[in-house]
């Protein structure tokens, strides 16, 4: 069975989701789970779940908590006995296969990379984003936000571990990879992308060539690689333009529907676009290129994020993609 470790007091609205996020986990996964945190606040929270004693959930003490608003280098020099630091630990000392954190993502990646280390042949970490396409299938970025300035190598590392993780985690038989820039020519873009073209034309890798921001979406490609800076920009942008999109199919919904029927068959329908949309079925972003798993989810991720964003933990440390990813790396002439 597999064990993951869960930093329970670093989000928005922790313990309560990671707690019972961590419940729905173990009724429906084959995994057993470590909530990371003040022991008597877990207990408390625990305490509504009058069946959780015979479950595969135990608690891990840990005095300390990283807030949203503490600096991460500091935070993370200063709080030594934090639940990301312990959850982190743990997956170090192999007590657990991999860890999951709603709490400061600043404060997660540099505790990760320092705590558990780098894959061998991987320079920088990088986060990983899914994002939903008109075919229904979904498509990786790669880097999100763990890397503001990055080289050509690694965003070719970038790519060999995102082909990695769209063919484990999502069952791509050849994940198309894209270099994402402002035209599919390769003499556009930057010196960056342009510069990394040739090292991405070497790997073993289905590389289609150049992508646009608008190929996001079409489901024309299934990995995007990217700094980390445009990535951010893709994945915030992309997550207020939802919101703002449901806002305005609910008031349209609600100021147009005048027969029952009609409202029926229009919540069913805007029920369906919410589900598709919604983050929380991915679970969360991991954190590719660290030895174990550590998994980075939204601040204000619910009950089912949390779920799922340890069902991803289980699934990348089964599909061995740390060990994939160092092969593969050392076949690239990488490592």
């Amino acid at each position: 069975m597999v064990t993951i470790a869960i930093d329970a007091m670093g989000s928005d609205h922790g313990p309560k989701a990671e707690v019972e996020g961590a419940i729905r986990a173990v009724k429906t996964l084959p995994v057993e789970v470590i909530l990371v945190g003040r022991e008597e606040v877990l207990r408390k929270e625990l305490a509504e779940y009058e069946d959780w004693r015979h479950l595969p959930v135990r608690i891990h003490h840990a005095s300390e908590v990283i807030t949203m608003e503490d600096s991460a280098a500091k935070a993370v020099r200063a709080k030594k006995d934090s639940s990301i630091r312990v959850a982190s630990r743990l997956v170090r000392d192999g007590q657990a296969q991999g860890f999951v954190s709603a709490g400061n993502t600043g404060a997660v990646m540099a505790t990760a990379k320092m705590v558990q280390g780098m894959v061998p042949g991987v320079e920088r970490p990088a986060l990983a984003s899914v994002f939903p396409t008109l075919k229904g299938t979904p498509a990786v970025m790669v880097d999100v936000g763990a890397n503001v300035d990055s080289t050509p190598r690694m965003l070719a590392q970038f790519a060999v571990m995102g082909e990695i993780y769209s063919r484990v985690i999502f069952r791509t038989p050849r994940p198309r990879v894209g270099l994402l820039s402002i035209g599919e020519e390769e003499h556009k873009g930057n010196e960056l992308t342009r510069s990394a073209t040739p090292l991405l034309k070497s790997l073993p890798i289905h590389f289609i060539g150049n992508v646009e921001g608008r190929d996001v979406y079409t489901g024309h490609v299934d990995v995007l690689v990217c700094d980390g800076f445009i990535g951010n920009v893709a994945l915030k942008v992309s997550e207020g333009l939802v919101d703002v999109i449901k806002h305005m199919l609910q008031e349209s919904l609600q100021a147009t529907i005048t027969r029952q029927i009609g409202y029926v068959l229009s919540r069913e329908a805007y029920s369906d676009f919410k589900k598709r949309v919604d983050y929380s079925e991915y679970g969360g972003a991991p954190l590719l290129g660290v030895k174990g798993v550590c998994i980075i989810c939204h601040g204000r991720s619910n009950a089912n994020a949390i779920r799922n964003a340890v069902r991803v933990a289980a699934e990348f440390d089964s599909g061995r993609v740390n060990e994939r990813i160092e092969e593969e790396l050392r076949q690239a002439a990488m490592v």
